[in-house]
């Protein structure tokens, strides 16, 4: 791995709250559609990581960050909280595409399989997030974190989310 050395990790982000207004007159799609075109403010998360969202489809998403030396733990690996971060954004964001106007989802369990270090030097990531099934209640994906230039497998992840209807 080649040594960071100092750095500094600054961050803008837009107002969240016409992004969670829009849950009121948009699907879920329409959100992370209108997200990937720049048309909505993405969530604050987003910017934090620098999330970029190249595929938008319902049930799937895939979202690609760099792997950064400000991610790093004290052994010199990508900590495992920025890959879960990757990791629960993919999948959630992927139920959440399946959602129509109105309802919302909470994530109620989110399980992680680290495959294999990931350092700084790796480059793009790449989290692919799909539905596995999709109730009236409760809803499960799957995810794969990849890192983009020669697609090894680094983690993947299960999740299941509580639909949060209008009450």
């Amino acid at each position: 791995m080649t040594p960071p050395g100092a750095g500094t990790r600054t961050f803008d982000w837009q107002d969240p709250t016409p992004t969670w207004q829009a849950t009121a007159t948009m699907s879920g799609l329409q959100i992370w559609q209108a997200i990937a075109a720049g048309e909505l403010p993405e969530p604050p998360i987003g910017a934090l990581m620098g999330l970029r969202v190249p595929v938008v489809e319902e049930g799937r998403v895939v979202f690609a960050a760099d792997a950064a030396p400000w991610m790093l733990n004290p052994i010199g690996s990508i900590h495992g909280g920025a890959i879960a971060t990757l990791l629960d954004s993919c999948v959630g964001c992927a139920i959440h595409t399946t959602l129509p106007v109105g309802v919302g989802y909470t994530t109620l369990e989110l399980k992680i399989n680290f495959v294999r270090g990931v350092s700084a030097d790796d480059g793009e990531l790449q989290a692919e997030g799909k539905v596995i099934h999709r109730g009236g209640t409760v809803a499960t994906a799957e995810g794969r974190l990849v890192a983009a230039s020669d697609g090894r497998l680094l983690a993947h992840a299960t999740t299941t989310c509580l639909i949060l209807k209008p009450r």
